[in-house]
């Protein structure tokens, strides 16, 4: 039986309790009917004797010199007529003056008369001459209100029961009705509850949640279950801590969760997603979304249920995206590297066939000043910037703008300093910020890209002061709101990704959110010429001592 699922023991306890209901019901039913009919069978008899107490012709026949002449053919005929086992009229000695045997006659009456002697009328169920029977004793009083006389009339106990066993169909077939409702009554709820536990029993369904809220609370990623309403019902700690929910586990409407509006909108949606990236306030969030869809129970014919709800998955990739940026970082050092390789290896040519001509002077002549241009820049940028990684993502992004004839200035004030700032995320703002002034000014004829990095105030407090300028074709009043959206790009398609700019539209979502880490504000105008000007300032803390310089 322990391996019955939920729903049949459920069905078998309640069948039980139906019959035991039933069964109960009827005995109920019966006891009742038959002390129905007792009480009927007593007042009819209490009729009779009182109809024939009262009746003048008795009480002038007991006063008379034999009474038994004149009342035993009257209470025949009362005893046929009315279908009555016996009508006894006695002396108030007990002595009988009638009696359906004539030979009882003259013996003294079998049962209680002290009530009928007080001049009250008395019902009892009594074993007399016939057996037991049900029957009413009757004074028979005079006009002074003297007991002259007592009258019993009965019926017998058998002819009771058979009135009584005629209510029996009427019990059989409400036990019957009860029974067979009960009973279908607990097989629909069976079946309905089999259909919610998936035909699983107490034991699976106990080690089903177990292992359920065992795997919930275990993985490092970020799951919860939203229902058909768009609410989410259940979640773990790690999706509380990556959506800033209180880990109350109270039904939240999607709707209200402190979430981008794209993040939101997937999850009260219910739609299917597939590593679709959302990038909240300070987190980088990869998102799969599916489906519940419950599984046909075990015997049911296969259909098509509707969904509960949906599960989503969140992965946390913000670290990931940091490391990201800096393999990206030593990419564009090493294509940097790799393209002056191959500038240099062009130069050292150069170098060596003015060797063989004999024209040594105007090789040393050309070998210096090449050398002193290769380390101008690198000792401007190493003087002043500290940070290792931010000084190769400016050599390299230098290189880089070398390489595609973009003239790159520099104004890097040696003061100024990150403080604690984290060097990732700096990576992050000035890769990007970089990157898409690159891209901008490209378009232009004469491309030029500025970067200013500088110590400012902003009221008491210093901040650090980052501001990055092309001469592209700026962007309209309209663009500079979204142009940090996620997903958002102003760059032209690529044919091959059916419109959508590939992989773009990343780069400035997440210089907002690192900026945002930072507390700091990023803003966008246009500059003289017509470009692009974005300036950063972040908050920072004097720290002379372990800074963290740019």
């Amino acid at each position: 039986m322990s391996r019955w699922s939920l729903a049949r023991q459920f069905f078998l306890a309640q069948l039980v309790f139906i019959v035991v209901l039933s069964a109960s019901l009827s005995v109920i039913l019966y006891l009742d009917a038959a002390r129905g009919v007792n009480d009927a069978a007593a007042e009819r008899m209490i009729a009779v004797s009182t109809s024939i107490a009262l009746e003048p012709a008795v009480l002038d026949a007991v006063r008379g010199p034999d009474p038994t002449v004149t009342l035993q053919p009257y209470a025949v005929e009362v005893m046929d007529r009315l279908g009555v086992d016996f009508v006894t009229i006695m002396a108030t000695d007990r002595t009988r003056f009638t009696h359906r045997n004539p030979e009882e006659i003259g013996r003294p009456y079998l049962g209680s008369v002290a009530e009928a002697l007080a001049g009250t009328t008395h019902s009892e169920t009594y074993v007399g001459t016939l057996g037991p029977s049900i029957r009413a004793i009757v004074p028979v009083v005079d006009d002074g209100g003297t007991v002259r006389a007592m009258v019993a009339s009965g019926i017998t106990v058998d002819r009771a029961a058979i009135a009584r066993n005629a209510q029996l169909p009427l019990v059989a077939c409400i036990a019957l009705g009860a029974l067979a409702l009960g009973a279908l009554g607990s097989f629909l709820l069976s079946r309905r509850l089999r259909d919610v536990t998936l035909g699983m029993g107490p034991a699976e369904l106990s080690r089903t949640f177990v292992f359920y809220d065992s795997v919930l609370h275990s993985v490092r990623e970020g799951l919860l279950l939203t229902d058909a309403a768009g609410r989410l019902v259940l979640y773990n700690d790690q999706a509380a801590r990556l959506l800033g929910l209180d880990g109350s586990q109270e039904p939240v409407p999607a709707s209200r969760l402190a979430v981008p509006p794209s993040l939101r909108e997937l999850l009260a949606s219910g739609r299917r997603a597939l590593d679709e990236v959302h990038l909240t306030d300070s987190r980088v969030l990869v998102v799969n979304q599916e489906p519940a869809v419950p599984p046909t129970p075990p015997g049911r014919a296969s259909q098509a249920p509707g969904a509960l709800g949906t599960v989503t998955t969140l992965r946390d990739h913000t670290e990931i995206e940091a490391l990201t940026g800096q393999v990206e970082t030593m990419r564009t050092l090493t294509d940097a590297l790799r393209s002056q390789t191959h500038e240099h290896a062009n130069r050292l040519h150069t170098i060596v066939s003015l060797v063989e001509l004999g024209r040594d002077a105007e090789a040393v002549d050309f070998a210096t000043r090449d050398l002193q241009q290769s380390q101008r820049l690198t000792d401007e940028v190493v003087q002043a910037v500290d940070e290792p990684f931010v000084a190769a993502l400016l050599v390299g992004k230098a290189a880089q703008a070398n390489e595609r004839g973009i003239e790159l200035t520099s104004d890097i004030d040696p003061a100024a300093q990150a403080g604690l700032l984290d060097p990732v995320d700096l990576v992050t703002i000035l890769g990007n910020l970089l990157d898409n002034a690159f891209d901008e000014a490209a378009r232009s004829e004469e491309p030029r890209v500025r970067l200013t990095v500088r110590r400012a105030v902003d009221g008491d407090a210093p901040v650090l002061e980052i501001v990055v300028e092309d001469n592209g074709n700026g962007l309209p009043d309209s663009e500079k709101a979204r142009i940090f959206d996620f997903g958002y790009s102003t760059k032209p398609p690529h044919a091959a990704e059916g419109g959508t700019p590939a992989g773009r539209g990343i780069g400035l979502a997440l210089v907002r959110q690192a900026v945002r880490r930072f507390a700091g504000a990023i803003e966008v105008t246009d500059t003289d010429d017509g470009g692009a000007r974005f300036a950063v300032r972040l908050p920072v803390a004097s720290a002379p001592d372990d800074r963290v310089g740019v």
